[in-house]
């Protein structure tokens, strides 16, 4: 991250030493920055494809797990019928709702793990992408002020150029 930080200075010290400005008052992209800015793209899609097989590792992992506890869970279901079988039929009844809740428990607690998981991810990246449009403001902010600066000291010069250019018509032998 300071690696792009310091990148993205760079690329702006460039758009601001290079005195390129567009008709519109906004800076001209060179080549460098064009293959900044591919390079950046790239290394982005790369972090991606990395996130996406790391994901799909770690769910084949659980998938596995979930493979066999759902056996064990039969296995047992099995044993606790058959101590059923020998007790009062409402028992039965009572027992079957508990399996239900107990599956209802182990389904709701990854879910609301995940729930929390995703809500703090959304927050930071919503906190990094207010920091960045910020970021992006003040340097918008800054490049105005310098292009704005750059064209008032330039039509001052000129004005001086012009008034020296004048004087030396009036003093020159007609």
């Amino acid at each position: 991250m300071a690696l792009d930080r310091q990148q993205q200075a760079q690329m702006m010290m460039r758009m601001n030493n290079s005195g390129l400005v567009g008709y519109n008052g906004s800076p001209m992209i060179d080549d460098d920055e064009d293959e900044f800015s591919k390079s950046a793209l790239l290394a982005f899609r790369v972090k991606e494809e990395e996130i996406k097989k790391k994901k799909m590792e770690v769910r084949e992992k659980v998938h596995a797990h979930l493979g066999r506890v759902e056996e064990e869970s039969k296995k047992l279901a099995e044993i606790r019928e058959e101590l059923e079988a020998l007790e009062d039929p409402r028992r039965k009844e009572v027992t079957t709702v508990r399996k239900r809740i107990d599956l209802v428990n182990k389904e709701l607690k990854p879910l609301g793990q995940s729930c929390h998981k995703k809500e703090r991810e959304y927050r930071e990246a919503l906190e990094a992408f207010n920091e960045k449009n910020k970021e992006k403001a003040q340097l918008v902010a800054r490049l105005v002020e310098l292009v704005t600066e750059s064209e008032r000291v330039r039509m001052k010069k000129l004005e001086e150029l012009n008034d020296n250019i004048e004087s030396l018509s009036q003093l020159a032998p007609r």
